[in-house]
């Protein structure tokens, strides 16, 4: 019988359980909840250069010291992508989204009252670091069990949440700080993040449980009759002594064997234990966190393409508006521009998905494609000049980053990487390894800056990280199929030697049916 798609309340857990994965229901309402929460984690982070300037000239500080408080958040944001993955595994993901939505309203509230620099690296780096992790990992991690053919599509639109931050956010709260000053628009973003716990309380458990089939039993033979059948399946013709001779290894040919005498398994399947065989079997206890994909080649070449390429997903967006700025353009017309990129990245993460969701297609190669240009698009900017070059580079910046940034993450439950048996604890392993680069990647823009007077160093470091991750993309595929495939067919082989050779038949128990051909031989001679 076909499988149905049938949605069952458990009481316990208010769990969804289907018998296969959905492609919508219940996980339409998932991907709304996606969508404010990545524009309230995410969205508010690309939105934090609007207080640069500000924070500069409050605490009297540097470029580099300025963008540590962004590093350090990022940092911790990847750095506790584990602990993300295990309270999920141990707590559902509904609990600790909402938990992460009180630490980043708190961590945002208290860092408007905040006195000196590492106050903010206290409040936003550390305390809301820990709640964008908590928030923004297990609810793209729980949308990507709701779908499967519509997994990449589905995703990119939803993840579009924090491009309609910037492009919203940007101008309100640099409207809102004429009018209030930065710390009381601070204090705004903070409660409005209150809003993150919402949505985690939308985010239902899902459960997949395939139907049984009931099929009906044959009645049942003879045992004379079956094993009749045994040897006609079983049996091994010698066509160089004798094409009618066959060997069989049935117990009607085993001397002393008189009667056929029925398996050993069977009275266990119908007759010793019936309450066994309609039970199913017990489900595999869920690792808190499965390491093992660290021994995946494929898996390893795409946390480093993660490692490099975060450097430049971030850095643009916080010196787009300082960059403007020093080519001589107004406030207003710069929070135009990073309005502008954020735009541009919604159709970007909207044609990505749109391609991706294609069939038959590569997925890893269309990304390889979209890290290629991408870095052109950094390489850019020092180029530009004047309001409407810089408006064209970031048009194309945010298309561009828009096609990476919404699938890297869900591209792990491809079959190329590590497969959606295993996405949860990759997610949490991967996103950890990007957190050297979030750490230290604005801090070296900010450093560059301020040896050079250039904000194009920035761009530039960003471009060679991004080119670095388009070599390690390139591998992963052939690291699954190709070399490491190889190495690991050696390793089998190796295994295969220690295990020892098979054991083998008794000498004396293909000698019975031989010396019966060889009698039945003699017989049709004398005759």
């Amino acid at each position: 019988s076909k499988m149905t798609v049938k949605a069952v309340k458990m009481p316990c857990t208010s769990a969804n359980v289907y018998t296969k994965v959905p492609d919508g229901g219940w996980g339409w309402t998932v991907a709304f909840a996606f969508f404010v929460v990545e524009a309230l984690t995410y969205g508010i982070i690309k939105s934090f250069g609007v207080f640069f300037n500000d924070l500069m000239e409050s605490f009297d500080e540097t470029n580099s010291r300025i963008s540590w408080i962004i590093s350090i958040c990022v940092f911790v944001q990847t750095f506790t992508a584990p602990l993300s993955t295990v309270l999920s595994n141990r707590f559902g993901h509904r609990l600790v989204v909402m938990a992460g939505g009180l630490l980043v309203s708190t961590g945002m509230v208290i860092a408007s009252f905040a006195r000196s620099v590492v106050d903010m690296y206290v409040t936003i780096g550390i305390v809301s670091g820990l709640g964008y992790c908590l928030s923004f990992l297990p609810t793209v991690t729980i949308l990507s069990q709701y779908f499967d053919k519509r997994r990449s599509l589905v995703t990119a639109v939803a993840s579009t949440g924090e491009c309609f931050a910037v492009f919203s956010f940007a101008p309100a709260i640099t409207a809102l700080k004429e009018q209030i000053g930065w710390r009381y628009s601070m204090l705004s973003v903070g409660v409005l993040q209150l809003g993150i716990t919402a949505c985690g309380s939308l985010l239902r458990p899902i459960v997949i449980r395939e139907q049984e089939e009931v099929k009906a039993q044959p009645p049942e033979e003879s045992t004379e009759t079956k094993y009749m059948l045994e040897n006609e399946q079983t049996c091994t013709s010698i066509e160089s002594i004798d094409s009618g001779v066959d060997i069989t290894t049935s117990p009607s040919n085993v001397p002393g064997k008189t009667k056929a005498e029925p398996k050993s398994e069977e009275p266990k399947q119908h007759g010793q234990n019936p309450a066994e065989s309609n039970s199913t079997p017990p489900e595999p206890k869920t690792k808190l966190l499965d390491f093992s994909v660290m021994r995946d080649y494929s898996f390893i070449c795409y946390a480093f393409f993660g490692l490099f390429a975060t450097l430049g997903f971030l850095a643009p967006s916080l010196f787009i508006i300082p960059l403007s700025r020093s080519l001589g353009i107004g406030k207003d017309h710069s929070a135009y521009i990073l309005s502008a990129m954020a735009i541009a990245e919604v159709f970007g993460r909207i044609f990505a998905g749109w391609v991706l969701n294609k069939k038959p297609i590569r997925k890893i190669y269309i990304e390889l494609i979209c890290v290629v240009l991408l870095s052109v698009a950094l390489v850019a900017f020092p180029f530009a000049s004047g309001f409407w070059g810089l408006m064209i580079c970031s048009v194309y910046f945010g298309f561009m980053l828009g096609t990476v940034a919404g699938t890297h993450i869900p591209l792990l439950a491809e079959d190329d990487v590590v497969g959606i048996e295993r996405m949860s604890s990759a997610a949490g392993v991967y996103v950890f390894i990007q957190s050297l680069a979030g750490l230290a990647g604005p801090p070296l823009a900010g450093v560059l800056v301020d040896t050079t007077k250039n904000y194009s160093s920035a761009f530039y470091s960003c471009a060679a990280g991004m080119v670095l991750g388009a070599v390690f993309l390139a591998l992963v595929r052939p690291c699954k199929t190709g070399l490491c495939h190889q190495q690991q067919q050696q390793q089998q082989q190796v295994e295969r030697s220690t295990a020892g050779p098979p054991p083998e038949l008794p000498d004396d128990f293909i000698d019975m049916d031989i010396g019966k051909a060889e009698n039945s031989g003699k017989g049709s001679d004398s005759v």
